[in-house]
């Protein structure tokens, strides 16, 4: 049993005036990504500066105008990547990089020196503020930890002006576990920091309030970021920034009502790579945001390109359930959900409907560069639905509803033996079952000999040829039409009574060249038993007579056609 008593729940904040409740997103933040260095800390086998070049542009390349380049204080490789982007000027004119460093003065004055000559810079220091780390990590009071907070401010504003730097500088204060902070104290620090750098409209900074470690539940910390607006003084001279982390698997949610309660800035990273359970998902997020009819303001049409750059430099894997991106995100193996998703992409098909409604498909996945290739999977869970959608979406057959149980019953005895069976195997059965049926009835040709009027009705006079058991035979039939007129010669041969209960067909294709299929419901009209035959042909005639025999044979002669398959 789970030792509970060990855990007190986190004290929680609580806004009574809170207004995020009541509100919905409207627009997408400023996106930060912050791969480069929060994500690429957690990574097994860091980045090297090749694999950091390719992800930094093909995040310029999404549309990210705020990039964390690194931390160059950190290490000679972060340093040195981050001089690359500008010595081999790879920093597109409109994005700013952002550049982190703990609040101490050596690593403030190295990352001076990392950013100069830099057109576009946000320079981002932190520093712990939450009671835990307080009392075992630095051993500080409350007035030691603001103290370094607003020092380190004094300094950045300092050597701004001593160093002449003349590109646009953004100064960003991140009060680190901010989740884990006492409000008043959060307050008091975030405050002295920003009444030190003297922000304006015109030239805001970033106050960013990280869930360094997720320790609350996601409206807790939508309160603690609503009353923080309220509270600092000249709202409109800083932006409010979020930086949610995923420990207890709500980040995602976090960021969202953080938005509802007044952040207009988002950091986090690319499939939610970072420590422990990881950063908040950028994607995610904004495929969410895309979902709802908001324009993300990212270039994000094309997820499997941002997957393959993603797991080919980092080393990570998108795990197959990942939101939108997982490869089994857009498939359905329930019968039920599978038959929902075809009368859905059917019903936008007949209306040509320009929004998107799918059961089960919150997204169109073609949208994000995916395909409707592995939207249906067939195992021994599918139902009758999802292995018609395969049919006709895969190679154009489009089963009439009433057959759809018959075969479903035959995949689904396939797929108890085997598991999942692919698209080319559903085929291939329906195939077998009922278009090369080798059954005891072998048709061999039809020719229309004469038409007569009877009772003032066209009747059909044809010329059935076919094996009956290896037996050639050639029998006269007369009919309403070709088809009535062979099941009459069949009926005569076999010594039998059955009846047509339905016939329907369609082009498999365009065009000259095109085949038509014909589906034949027949019953025996002695035991009222019925099957379904499919016939295939460049004749539509031909096509039907090919049907009629398809179902003769598994309708009267089921036991012979498995002794044939056997022999085969």
């Amino acid at each position: 049993m789970l030792n509970f008593e060990r855990y007190v729940p986190q004290e929680a904040f609580s806004y009574k005036e809170r207004t995020w409740i009541d509100k919905e997103l409207t627009k997408a933040p400023r996106w930060c990504s912050v791969d480069l260095r929060d994500g690429n800390q957690a990574l097994i086998k860091p980045m090297n500066v090749d694999e950091k070049i390719e992800f930094f542009l093909m995040l310029c390349e999404l549309g990210f105008k705020e990039i964390e380049v690194g931390f160059p204080a950190a290490s000679s490789l972060e340093f040195d990547f981050i001089r690359q982007l500008s010595d081999r000027k790879l920093i597109p004119d409109d994005v700013y990089i952002q550049v982190i460093t703990q609040a101490r003065r050596q690593q403030i004055i190295k990352t001076f020196e990392a950013i100069e000559d830099m057109p576009r810079v946000i320079f981002n220091v932190y520093n712990p503020i939450s009671r835990l780390q307080r009392d075992v990590v630095y051993h500080k009071d409350a007035g030691e930890v603001k103290y370094i907070a607003t020092s380190a401010a004094k300094l950045v504003k300092e050597l701004r002006w001593e160093r002449e730097f003349e590109g646009e500088f953004i100064f960003e204060y991140t009060a680190e576990s901010f989740s884990g902070a006492d409000m008043k104290f959060a307050l008091d620090v975030c405050q002295a920091v920003k009444d030190i750098w003297e922000p304006s409209p015109y030239n805001p900074m970033i106050i960013n309030l990280p869930a360094t470690v997720e320790d609350h539940m996601p409206h807790v910390y939508a309160d603690m970021v609503e009353w923080m607006g309220a509270n600092l003084t000249d709202r409109d001279s800083f932006s409010l920034s979020i930086h949610p982390h995923n420990d207890r698997g709500t980040g995602t949610a976090a960021a969202e009502l953080g938005l509802l309660a007044g952040a207009d800035r988002v950091e986090g990273t690319l499939f939610g790579n970072g420590e422990r359970c990881g950063n908040l998902d950028i994607l995610t997020l904004a495929y969410n945001m895309f979902s709802q009819g908001i324009d993300p303001g990212l270039n994000l049409e094309n997820e499997p390109y941002i997957q393959e750059v993603y797991e080919r430099c980092t080393g990570m894997k998108v795990d197959d359930r990942h939101p939108y991106s997982g490869k089994l995100v857009f498939t359905a193996f329930s019968g039920s959900h599978q038959d929902a998703i075809n009368k859905g992409i059917h019903m936008m098909e007949r209306t040509g409907s320009k929004i998107w409604q799918v059961p089960y498909l919150p997204i169109d996945p073609s949208d994000i560069g995916r395909t409707y290739e592995a939207i249906v999977r067939i195992n021994s869970q599918s139902g009758k639905g999802g292995v018609a959608f395969v049919l006709e979406s895969y190679y154009g057959y489009r089963l009439p509803k009433a057959m759809h149980k018959e075969f479903a019953k035959i995949i689904q005895a396939i797929s108890e033996v085997k598991g999942e069976i692919q698209p080319a195997e559903v085929f291939e059965a329906f195939e077998d079952n009922y278009i090369r049926v080798n059954g005891a009835v072998e048709f061999l040709g039809i020719g229309i000999t004469d038409t007569a009027f009877d009772h003032g009705e066209r009747q059909t006079l044809v010329k059935l040829r076919f094996k009956l058991r290896g037996e050639e035979m050639e029998l006269s039939g007369l009919g309403n039409g070709p088809i009535d007129a062979a099941q009459q010669a069949l009926e005569e041969a076999m010594h039998v009574r059955m009846r047509i209960l339905d016939y329907t067909e369609h082009a498999l294709s365009a065009g000259s060249t095109a085949e038509a299929v014909a589906y034949i419901q027949l019953l025996d009209q002695e035991t009222g038993r019925i099957a379904f035959g499919v016939g295939r042909s460049s004749n539509t005639m031909r096509a039907s007579i090919r049907g009629l025999f398809s179902a003769v044979n598994r309708l009267f002669y089921p036991e012979e056609i498995k002794k044939n398959d056997e022999a085969l």
